[in-house]
């Protein structure tokens, strides 16, 4: 049953605002996190793959507002620490959370903040502001995850930018416009079945 009081964020308005529920739904986007994580395009030039994490991470904060997003993804980074195959390729473990790759995992937690904190001012209820919302996420995944890559290999941060983010732009783009596009959609049908209901 749709709520009928204003919500901050879609599954506000879809769910009744109570505690089981908000974990149920933090629960449930780490898993989908761990379930895109399994999408797998292997970039033999780099030790980060390509995968549909981040459109998870995205849809997170937007569903879910910045605190529970963030809770979300920051669950998702510790079961995966704590050995289940979580990460990409059915990965887990400390040695994976903490390697390569652990900044892109932190910077989950960054982005699903950011944009649920965007969503709960409205920014993701229209094309227009609902893709710049979802690129500042994209963004904020890439400006921790080079620095850390470049940290662990070594290397300068214009290697770890070549290894670790240039080849994942055009599908980071991708996903940006396909959350960017879903979640005003969703809130159009939420909006009419809700006035519908009144």
């Amino acid at each position: 049953m749709l709520t009928t009081q204003p919500a901050r964020v879609i599954t506000a308005a879809v769910f009744p605002r109570r505690a089981a529920i908000t974990a149920a739904l933090v629960v449930g986007f780490a898993l989908l996190t761990a379930l895109m994580a399994q999408i797998v395009i292997p970039l033999g030039f780099t030790p980060v793959p390509m995968t549909g994490q981040t459109f998870a991470v995205l849809l997170a904060g937007a569903a879910l507002g910045k605190t529970a997003g963030a809770a979300s993804q920051g669950l998702y980074w510790i079961l995966g620490a704590l050995g289940l195959p979580f990460y990409a390729e059915a990965g887990g473990g400390w040695e994976v959370a903490t390697g390569a790759t652990g900044g892109y995992l932190l910077g989950f937690v960054a982005a699903a903040w950011m944009v649920g904190y965007l969503a709960e001012r409205r920014q993701d209820r229209v094309v227009l502001t609902a893709i710049p919302a979802f690129l500042l996420g994209s963004v904020i995944i890439h400006l921790i995850g080079v620095p850390w890559l470049a940290g662990v290999l070594q290397v300068p941060w214009t290697q770890a930018a070549e290894l670790g983010s240039y080849p994942f732009i055009a599908g980071d783009l991708i996903k940006v416009a396909l959350a960017g596009v879903l979640l005003p959609v969703a809130w159009h049908y939420v909006d009419r079945a809700r006035f519908s209901d009144s």
